[in-house]
């Protein structure tokens, strides 16, 4: 059965219609027979749908910068889960770990960041047509309640990186567009303007 949830197709099977929706365990056990990824939102299955190609080259270009910056490969993870609360997971296109989280990650069954896990030091999602309310206001509120000190969301629509640092709960933000340079609250300031990471 097929169903609706935004602009992203579901795919759920009988059994879960006709019974009750999943539980978070229930969720981490589900497998379709596929390598469909999904994020899992109040009980519900949202299937991630294929990246364009632009959106996976500006997450593979931050991901082959942050390595030139000397951040270890296995603090770097792309699509790894996180709990965000005890009935969502998301899945960003790109975590950075603690030194703490990665070694937490060495034992875990599959790549998922629990709430028992040190928090990711940094997230990136990039910005999918007709999933901008998703990064802007949902997930952003999920990342905070989580504590990830530093959330960004790149739009290659809107042509614009929006930086959010955490404090005292709450998300602080910066925009930046065209040649002005990014400054990272956990990474400091790079060389890198917003239209080199937009170019991908």
């Amino acid at each position: 059965m097929f169903l609706l949830k935004g602009q992203a197709i579901m795919t759920i099977t009988l059994d879960q219609v006709t019974a009750r929706t999943m539980t978070l365990e229930e969720f981490f056990n589900y497998d379709d027979g596929t390598d469909a990824l999904y994020e899992f939102e109040d009980g519900e299955l949202i299937l991630m749908t294929a990246e364009s190609e632009i959106n996976r080259r500006i997450a593979m270009f931050i991901l082959v910068y942050f390595v030139q910056q000397g951040i270890p490969a296995y603090r770097l993870s792309m699509k790894t889960e996180i709990v965000v609360t005890g009935s969502r997971v998301r899945v960003p296109d790109l975590v950075v770990f603690s030194e703490d989280l990665a070694t937490a990650m060495e034992s875990a069954r599959r790549s998922t960041v629990i709430p028992e896990m040190p928090t990711p030091l940094l997230v990136v999602e990039v910005v999918s047509p007709n999933q901008s309310s998703r990064d802007y206001r949902y997930k952003r509120s999920e990342y905070a309640t989580r504590g990830i000190n530093e959330y960004w969301i790149v739009d290659p629509i809107e042509q614009k990186i929006t930086i959010l640092e955490w404090i005292e709960g709450f998300y602080e933000e910066r925009v930046y567009v065209g040649d002005s340079s990014i400054e990272s609250p956990v990474l400091g300031n790079l060389e890198l303007t917003a239209a080199q990471i937009l170019r991908g």
